[in-house]
């Protein structure tokens, strides 16, 4: 593949015990092309969402990537980035959504509240035009601005999931990366959230990593 947004080539990672490593990822490689939705499936434990946090630099000790493992994002070589760099990429380059809502979600913060930290703390910007901009990207899940005022327990399962993935798109991030994203929703409102997934990738071009165990779904996908 020629250019792609994300180029993984003999990554392995091993969870450091005292008396013996776990090797959850050895030699893993693939592409991931501009615009492209891309599944990655297998069974729980497999170490899929492993892959996923080392993309973005999350994993913590004991999990350590191996020497020989190479990451790039957009031709950058994620390994060998600085946190400064890092806090750049993070958001901008690359989000995640995870498996529960509730989990991104802060419980006590209303949506609109939550929109306004991610944008002021990696633009600056002020309450007023991030209560705008909150309002856009709630429009492109289909939620009207009237829940920006709501709490994330006043919303559905569906609901939060869509705020999460607007929240996540809020920077126009090259790279969504999907963990799990329907797991406890039911089908119905997964079709709707993978549909809505695929409307958005094609109006926006920003490429997809979806990770789940669910090998139906992911012929769906």
């Amino acid at each position: 593949m020629t250019d792609p947004i994300l180029s993984i080539r003999n990554l392995s990672i091993d969870y450091v015990g005292p008396k013996t490593d776990f090797h959850a990822v050895k030699n893993v490689s693939f592409d991931i092309g501009r615009g492209e939705f891309f599944g990655l499936a297998g069974e729980s434990g497999c170490g899929k969402s492993t892959i996923a946090f080392a993309i973005s630099r999350l994993h913590r000790p004991p999990a350590i990537i191996r020497t020989g493992s190479q990451i790039l994002l957009d031709g950058r070589d994620v390994l060998a980035l600085d946190e400064a760099a890092l806090r750049d990429l993070r958001w901008r380059e690359v989000a995640m959504v995870f498996q529960s809502a509730m989990n991104s979600l802060n419980p006590v913060l209303t949506i609109e509240r939550q929109f306004h930290d991610v944008l002021k703390t990696h633009t600056g910007m002020g309450r007023a035009a991030a209560r705008v901009r909150a309002a856009e990207l709630l429009k492109l899940v289909d939620i009207p601005a009237d829940r920006l005022s709501a709490y994330p327990h006043q919303l559905s399962g569906g609901m939060r999931q869509r705020v999460v993935i607007a929240i996540c798109l809020a920077l126009n991030p090259k790279l969504l990366i999907m963990d799990e994203p329907t797991t406890a929703l039911d089908v119905v409102v997964q079709r709707e959230i993978l549909e809505r997934i695929h409307k958005l990738r094609q109006e926006l071009g920003f490429s997809v990593l979806f990770i789940t165990h669910d090998l139906a779904l992911m012929v769906q996908v």
